[in-house]
């Protein structure tokens, strides 16, 4: 069947270590969209964190979309219009940030223009044996204004897309079982990146996300082309007609993909889109 979408997890994926789209690659979606293919990011990151990404690739001119959160919120670039939402109650928001207080962890939740945090000093985790600003990092790439809440299950008095939780990495994969446990039944819980672990409402993941907009807009999971990296990014390539793994992907999505293509430094997608388009 004729592709008729491409969806892209954005980190790891679409971009390469620097942040930034490889020239090939923005080429190939771009030559896409002229030829009718829309383009999809599927990320955990918020629509503000994606939006300039989009802007680039000139998705604000094809109606591209946006699916954020790892899957509760999905957006039409162009128009702005919100085409699935469904976000977790106040009272499971609640629950989760109040038994986070057990871990040694750093849970951030966003509400409009403001990312919320217990201790914007509280910033540092060790990445690749450096100290990392993760509070900076999650701020800067959404675009947020930071702001100081002493007990955020207080304060979240609003549904959540999604509640973020950063630490470090051998200490989550220590913890996340009993982190999750008590909402294993009631919520979904995964990680994005090894120092990131995520929760959003019952069943949201990025395949949902896809499943609850695309049909609508005639576009057959059969016709949609899936590349991603992480964990997070299984549910979409299973139930895309083609799912493709970056060649820097970790193990357990290379087994599950149809094709494993260069790493995101290398050109990945554009050499994958060259063999599918």
């Amino acid at each position: 069947m004729k592709i008729k979408a491409i969806v892209m997890d954005v980190d790891g994926t679409l971009t390469n270590g620097q942040k930034k789209i490889p020239a090939l690659t923005k080429q190939k979606l771009m030559e896409a969209q002229e030829k009718g293919i829309r383009l999809i990011f599927a990320s955990g990151r918020p629509v503000s964190g994606l939006m300039d990404f989009a802007k680039e690739l000139k998705m604000d001119e094809h109606h591209g979309l946006l699916i954020a959160y790892n899957g509760s919120q999905v957006v039409d670039v162009q128009t702005q219009k919100i085409y699935f939402n469904q976000t977790m109650s106040i009272e499971e928001g609640r629950a989760i940030l109040e038994h986070l207080k057990k871990f040694e962890v750093k849970p951030m939740i966003i509400k409009d223009d403001y990312l919320y945090v217990n201790d914007v000093y509280d910033c540092y985790i060790q990445l690749d044996g450096a100290p990392f600003n993760i509070i900076q990092y999650e701020s800067r790439g959404g675009k947020f204004k930071l702001c100081e809440k002493e007990d955020l299950a207080v304060f979240a008095d609003f549904p959540l897309n999604k509640i973020l939780i950063a630490g470090e990495a051998d200490y989550l994969q220590k913890t996340y079982q009993d982190i999750s446990a008590p909402f294993i039944d009631t919520l979904s819980c995964m990680f994005s990146a090894p120092f990131y672990y995520e929760i959003t409402a019952k069943g949201i993941d990025k395949a949902k996300a896809l499943d609850a907009v695309l049909p609508n807009l005639g576009i057959p999971k059969e016709a949609l082309i899936a590349f991603g990296d992480g964990h997070n990014d299984a549910s979409m390539l299973a139930y895309a007609g083609i799912g493709v793994a970056m060649g820097n992907a970790v193990e357990d999505l290379k087994e599950i993909a149809d094709f494993v293509t260069e790493s995101n430094e290398e050109e990945g997608i554009a050499k994958a889109l060259d063999q599918y388009l």
